[in-house]
């Protein structure tokens, strides 16, 4: 079938002629659930668990993160909030790298990667990572460990709240990542195996 023919159909099937204008995209349909903070922190550590990933809230991050990386390495992103909780001080933590070629030759020797998060979706256990100097995003996909340690009141409903914060993400980062759950893959004969593209290992710290 030629070309031509294609594009006829479809435009018969849209009920548009040749040479007639594309109308607009119709409006974006968001929709944002009523939910109190307790339901998203509750909803969001569950869909964590539910993916095999580690999921806690506390008043004590910095207990919590010490504790996961006794006796490791780790590197730390430059986010504001993780030298507030005091986890960039911890031994064995790297922080403040801003070379490139340097940190990723150390994140690719660390037992662990430490991150916040811009965004976090209750709905999904999803985190929400904006690449910038503060969140380089080797860091949540390099080691084979990822812990994110996330401030509740970063925690959104879903994908809808999201976009009507930031209706055009690119116009505030160059990459924007979202990470549900442990790295996981089922390309090979349908057999599932965690940590190829990334993690292995996921811990999420609700504060």
């Amino acid at each position: 079938m030629s070309r031509d023919n294609v594009l006829h159909k479809i435009r018969t099937a849209l009920g548009r002629g040749a040479g007639q204008a594309v109308p607009p995209p119709p409006a974006a349909r968001i929709r944002i659930p009523q939910m109190s903070m307790d339901i998203r922190i509750a909803s969001m550590l569950e869909r964590v668990r539910a993916l095999a990933g580690e999921a806690v809230a506390t008043k004590d991050p910095l207990s919590y993160v010490a504790a996961a990386i006794a006796g490791k390495t780790a590197v730390a992103s430059n986010a504001p909030f993780l030298a507030e909780c005091g986890i960039t001080g911890l031994p064995g933590v790297r922080s403040g790298v801003t070379d490139r070629e340097e940190l990723r030759e150390l994140c690719a020797t660390v037992d662990v990667g430490i991150t916040s998060a811009d965004y976090a979706l209750a709905d999904t256990g999803t985190l929400v990572l904006l690449a910038s100097p503060q969140e380089a995003r080797m860091i949540s996909l390099l080691p084979p460990a990822h812990i994110a340690v996330v401030p509740r009141e970063r925690i959104l409903t879903g994908l809808d709240e999201l976009f009507s914060l930031l209706p055009t993400p690119a116009d505030a980062t160059s990459s924007m990542v979202l990470i549900t759950g442990p790295s996981r893959t089922a390309d090979i004969e349908q057999i599932l195996v965690r940590g190829v593209h990334g993690p292995g290992l996921l811990s999420v710290v609700v504060v």
